[in-house]
């Protein structure tokens, strides 16, 4: 095997390797994008029930006033 070939073996390993590190970060940001969905979905959620609960409160306190 010439000098050559061996150039170019490596350059294909460091491009496999490159290739490879760049889609562990993509994943790890497509994880944390996940996470912050998920946490803004939860926050919704309480936000929603809480704001039910202020209304079913409300509609309760203007029928006893009646």
């Amino acid at each position: 095997m010439g000098i050559a070939d061996q150039f170019k073996d490596k350059a294909k390993d460091l491009t496999g390797q490159a290739q490879d590190k760049t889609q562990e970060r993509q994943d790890r940001q497509d994880q944390g994008q996940n996470r912050d969905r998920a946490r803004d979905a939860a926050q919704q959620g309480r936000d929603r029930a809480q704001n039910a609960s202020q209304r079913a409160q409300d509609e309760a306190s203007e029928r006893f006033d009646r």
